[in-house]
């Protein structure tokens, strides 16, 4: 009976130290989605508050870099290119700095997005953007510091952030018209060489329709400028498969003669390979 005890208690006292106590985060995390034209942004940071602080000036000193929230660095997401402060800013993730001043905030984009607080050994080439924004003073405190996304058009939002009595925007302009112009462009010039030998593939391997795979095959193969060994393969794969051996035998004589020509082992052994599997050699 001792011994059970014993055990009992060790596993009792082993889940009670293994057990980890949750409470509420000081600053907790958020994470704010938005899609300006045609471009999705992601904005995650960590919210401090007040607490009967002074802030700016005390709590965060001014014409010092800050992190702009609390705990891991403020993260902003780009999903397509944007231009800020007149930089073109490459889409990807990018950490979110600040210098903030009683009249005006530094606000700056920082490359390296990973980790926490400010790095130790700042480094101005990883600076992808950085814009002066203007302090308005807000009527009441905000008690929690606060991202949001404002002023939204197709073109461009301004990322706010509050805090206090200060409101500051980071004006973002986003290249929703040259998107879509050029979405439109590609739609009015129709499908392309490769989209037709991409759907010409698949309907090949998928077993459906042989007789659209082959006449995208062709349309793929007559608007490529250049003759392509790849592409003659797949012709006369589609061709044997629709029943026209004379065709796939043509198509994987074009293709053995170019891959031949670009010294491709692999295609030169299929090639021929398949024309011996139809006679044809």
């Amino acid at each position: 009976m001792k011994k059970i005890f014993l055990f009992v208690f060790a596993v009792a006292t082993t889940v009670a130290v293994n057990a980890q106590l949750k409470t509420p985060a000081p600053s907790p995390s958020q994470k704010i989605e938005q899609t300006v034209g045609l471009t999705d942004v992601t904005v995650e940071y960590s919210r401090p508050s007040m607490r009967g602080r002074t802030i700016f000036g005390d709590l965060v000193p001014y014409d010092a870099v800050w992190r702009t929230g609390a705990n891991a660095k403020t993260k902003i997401t780009f999903g397509n290119d944007v231009m800020i402060g007149g930089k073109e800013v490459k889409a990807g993730s990018y950490a979110i700095y600040t210098k903030p001043g009683p009249q005006n905030w530094d606000v700056m984009l920082y490359t390296d997005s990973n980790g926490s607080g400010v790095p130790q050994n700042w480094d101005a080439s990883k600076v992808a953007a950085t814009v002066k924004a203007q302090v308005y003073p807000m009527p009441m405190n905000i008690e929690t510091f606060t991202m949001s996304f404002d002023d939204l058009t197709n073109n461009s939002a301004n990322l706010g952030m509050m805090w206090e009595k200060s409101y500051v925007a980071l004006p973002i302009t986003f290249m929703t018209e040259k998107m879509v112009s050029a979405n439109i462009d590609q739609v009015m010039a129709g499908p392309s060489a490769n989209d037709y030998y991409q759907s010409a593939v698949y309907y090949l391997e998928s077993g459906q329709d042989i007789n659209k795979a082959k006449t995208w095959i062709d349309k793929a193969i007559d608007m490529r400028e250049e003759p392509a060994f790849w592409m003659h393969r797949q012709q006369s794969l589609i061709y044997a498969k629709a029943g026209d051996k004379k065709g796939a035998i043509n198509a994987a004589k074009k293709s053995l003669e170019l891959a031949k020509t670009a010294k491709n082992e692999d295609y030169i052994a299929l090639n021929t390979k398949s024309l011996k599997e139809w006679g044809a050699m």
